[in-house]
């Protein structure tokens, strides 16, 4: 079982690629993106401060809209698919998942249950951040997931 918390937390500026892609091609949108961001951030000067993450502005149907991304020290000029991008402030639900992402759904739900239990209402737009090495064994990885709360 996932520990979660409610927190607040202040605005981070971002480097990022939005896309919107059938779910099994998320990861190909993961690894293209991060790759010219990394580029475009190196070209710029700019550092990258903060692990990676996937924000997603509403629930996946048929289609899953995502933006893939790096926190980054100060503001970014386009290039290309990369954009300026804010990851939000404001009150959330904060929680840690454990084990490969496949496995991501079930922590999702004891998410809801318990902000449900809490008596809090989620927000449209959450995130997850990447902790982990993907190199390392999936059963280990760590993902941060942040979700506002209305």
């Amino acid at each position: 079982m996932t520990t979660f918390t409610v927190e607040t937390i202040e605005p981070r500026t971002a480097a990022g690629i939005r896309s919107e892609v059938p779910m099994a091609e998320l990861s190909t949108v993961f690894e293209r993106g991060f790759a010219a961001i990394m580029r475009t951030v190196e070209t710029q000067g700019i550092a990258i401060v903060g692990p990676p993450f996937g924000y997603y502005p509403r629930m996946p149907a048929e289609t899953v809209e995502v933006v893939v991304g790096f926190p980054v020290a100060g503001p970014i000029t386009p290039d290309g698919e990369v954009e300026p991008f804010e990851l939000p402030a404001g009150r959330v639900v904060t929680g840690t998942h454990v084990g490969p992402y496949e496995t991501l759904e079930q922590t999702y739900g004891e998410l809801m249950a318990w902000t449900g239990a809490q008596g809090l209402t989620l927000a449209e737009g959450m995130w997850e951040s990447y902790l982990s090495d993907p190199s390392t064994d999936p059963g280990t990885w760590k993902t941060l997931i942040v979700w506002p709360l209305a």
